[in-house]
């Protein structure tokens, strides 16, 4: 809901639980008065306080009260007395920065418009969101930007996202646009970011904020494992159950930057877009270019709250392909199995092992191409290694399917190895700086992608390795960062625009493919979880939440990640021990549940489990079918986080409220320990539960006020888990 008052000039932006309050100011400005619970006011005006400041500069001589030092503005620039962090700047044909944003217009459109060629939310039906366009005018320079703000009332969100135009004469260039920016009154915030390191990705920290600026960002032209393009700003005293929360999310997987700046007033400036290192962007007469979009998603009822909004959103209005509403399959993935040192009846007799275990996708990793014997050539030569697989993926896939399992293929489209056919061949299609050496990672270079020429070239190697065969399930992965980031195709004037030009590239690159192969479960990957982000997720039905697949370590990575993604996107695998990644032994059991809180699958070699673990697996896998439309598709909930102590503990529960389970992992056994009570959230108070499988009946209040006891559980690296379902009287 979206109201105007022409007399006050003020906007107001309503949510069923959120108000969003902008207001034109006489001379043109636009403020920012509000964003949080939702409220009524008849004058929102009085929100907004001016006072003389010494040496803060004058904006109107006739109101010495009005400083843009000072004022919360909407959205900001530099170089006209507005000291802090700007969220655009623009240079002028004469070399000049500074500009000054004078309201001309508004509009208000039913639904959402689409952004050109940018992931971004969507909506079913005009009638669930309302979209306001306000027209920003620079006078000196014909500049025009448009502040665009999307209300998905139901869902609880509003999206954010700017278009700038040169309605001028000269050409200018763009050195910085941030899609959002919001001014708050106070500085009684904590700041959350999830950050971390390859297999250590999205760990939760929090902080205090205090004058200066606090920032994440990314620098590596992919959304990064190092950071996420997330930021909330809490109430110090908020909790997972309780407090103000204000998430903002960017859907944009490549270079970022969020910054929370706290100024000599004790107020504060949040901002979030494209990060301005290494960018800039050519723009003539008449072109406009289109930010990225961000999510904004208040809570009054803290984390948990503001995590299932999102859950929500992403669930029905980013994701968007087939997968969307359908149950994901559990699978088999071949490359901690078997690595590069592979031949079809070893596949076949591991595929064979999944069928009898009651697993319904095997996937072929790394290793099927050119002559890809380790991870140091073929990137680029997408032909099946005949020494491997005499009868190619035709004869494979068939076999496979003949078993009675779909078939998954491990890609990664967007690389070239320096031992490839491609490579020799085209050795000026990655990104490079001509007389710079080129930096390996992984043994491999980035394709230039920015480029349209090797956009197609991509799109048709890849399909023609789609179409070979019935192929269910593609892993995308994307295994280093950008360096040396320039173009061949692009003028000396425009080489800070291949970053941007590139993750434009790789969504056209997407787009194409996902859409012509629309029956295809898509899992994005990079190293694991370095390009987990919304960006990926409009495309990608599913992300690989992290190369890390040791249950101990996957608390920290799947509880961080669940603060803003949805755990349907979330793939997580059982693993062999000692794990791979960091050699600690985890029991088997363990590793199903916690790997049963994402898709489930498995990443070892079956044949080499005894009878006794895959009687395990056997039933670990009957019952994840069971509970798969819970994880899936119910809501989920934070109960004991591994960032804080030596358990973890979360549940599901269906839109019903008639189902959930709950699942309770010990890290490291205690001597004597104390008995202790989970409480559980979610549930309806005046149901009665069944334990199904201890056959005691519960009270939904009393589960949620007194709580489930924890049984004592024995050594370390344990889990339990309760099934519960509502009593049919």
């Amino acid at each position: 809901m979206i109201h105007f008052d022409p007399k006050t000039k003020i906007f107001h932006l309503q949510t069923k639980n959120t108000s969003y309050i902008l207001q034109v100011l006489e001379q043109g400005y636009l403020a920012h008065l509000y964003w949080g619970r939702r409220i009524f006011p008849y004058n929102a005006s009085y929100l907004l306080r001016n006072i003389f400041r010494a040496f803060s500069p004058t904006t109107d001589p006739a109101d010495p009260n009005l400083s843009l030092d000072t004022l919360p503005q909407e959205y900001p620039g530099y170089g006209t007395s507005d000291y802090r962090q700007p969220a655009y700047q623009v240079q002028f044909a004469d070399g000049t920065t500074a500009s000054e944003l004078i309201y001309q217009g508004h509009r208000l459109i039913s639904g959402k418009p689409r952004l050109d060629g940018l992931p971004a939310t969507y909506v079913e039906n005009e009638e669930e969101a309302k979209t306001l366009e306000i027209h920003m005018y620079d006078t000196v320079s014909s500049l025009s930007i448009y502040l665009i703000y999307t209300v998905f009332e139901t869902f609880d969100v509003i999206t954010r996202t700017v278009r700038i135009q040169n309605d001028g004469k000269e050409p200018l260039r763009l050195l910085r646009v941030q899609s959002m920016s919001v001014d708050f009154h106070h500085a009684e915030f904590d700041m959350l970011h999830l950050s971390g390191a390859w297999a250590r990705e999205r760990w939760m920290y929090r902080q205090r904020i205090t004058q200066g600026t606090h920032s994440v960002e990314s620098r590596r032209g992919t959304s990064s494992h190092q950071h996420n393009p997330f930021i909330a700003l809490l109430d110090p005293h908020a909790t997972e159950d309780t407090g103000d929360v204000y998430g903002i999310n960017l859907v944009y997987s490549g270079n970022f930057l969020g910054s929370v700046e706290v100024d000599q007033y004790a107020t504060t400036r949040v901002s979030m877009g494209i990060n301005p290192f290494n960018f800039s962007w050519s723009l003539n007469p008449g072109e406009t270019f289109q930010a990225p979009e961000v999510v904004m998603v208040y809570s009054a009822e803290g984390l948990g709250t503001m995590s299932r909004i999102y859950h929500h959103f992403y669930k029905n209005r980013l994701l968007r392909r087939r997968y969307r509403d359908e149950i994901r399959p559990i699978l088999l993935n071949s490359f901690e199995a078997v690595y590069f040192d592979f031949n079809e009846n070893k596949l076949l007799t591991i595929a064979e092992q999944a069928k009898d275990l009651g697993i319904e996708l095997f996937v072929l990793d790394d290793g099927w191409f050119g002559k890809r014997d380790d991870d140091r050539t073929s990137l680029g030569d997408w032909v099946v290694d005949r020494n491997k697989l005499p009868g190619g993926l035709e004869s494979l896939v068939k076999k496979i399917n003949e078993l009675g399992l779909a078939f998954g293929l491990w890609i990664e489209p967007e690389m070239v190895s320096l031992e490839s056919k491609l490579y020799k061949e085209h050795p000026d299609w990655c990104l490079h700086i001509p007389g710079r050496r080129k930096t390996l990672s992984r043994w491999q270079l980035v394709l230039d992608l920015s480029r349209k020429d090797i956009q197609d070239a991509v799109i048709k190697m890849i399909s023609d390795v789609l179409s070979i065969a019935p192929i269910r399930y593609v892993k995308w992965d994307m295994n280093r960062s950008l360096t040396e980031i320039g173009s061949a195709a692009l003028s000396s004037e425009r080489q800070q625009e291949t970053a941007h030009r590139y993750v434009l590239g790789v969504y056209r690159v997407m787009e194409e493919i996902t859409s012509k192969f629309p029956d295809i479960l898509f899992e994005g990957c990079a190293g694991g979880g370095g390009r987990f982000d919304p960006g990926m997720l409009y495309y990608m039905d599913q992300v690989w939440t992290s190369d890390n697949s040791d249950a101990v370590e996957r608390l920290k990575i799947q509880y961080g990640t669940s603060i803003v993604y949805p755990i349907v996107t979330m793939g997580a695998h059982v693993s062999a021990v000692p794990n791979h990644q960091v050699h600690r032994v985890t029991s088997l059991k363990m590793r199903g549940d916690v790997a049963m809180s994402g898709n489930f699958g498995y990443e070892l070699d079956l044949t080499k489990l005894t009878e006794d673990e895959k009687e395990i697996v056997r039933e670990q896998v009957a019952l994840y079918k069971h509970i798969r439309h819970l994880v899936q598709k119910g809501e989920f909930y934070r109960l004991k986080s591994p960032f804080e102590g030596n358990s973890a503990a979360w549940m599901f529960v269906s839109p019903d409220r008639h189902e959930a389970i709950v699942f309770y992992f010990k890290i490291l056994a205690q001597a004597n320990e104390p008995l202790e009570r989970l409480r559980l959230k979610g549930l309806d108070p005046v149901i009665q539960y069944e334990w199904i499988e201890g056959s005691e009946v519960f009270s939904g209040d009393s589960l949620m006020y007194a709580g489930l006891h924890v049984p004592l559980l024995q050594g370390d690296f344990v889990s339990f888990i309760w099934r519960l379902k509502k009593v049919e009287i």
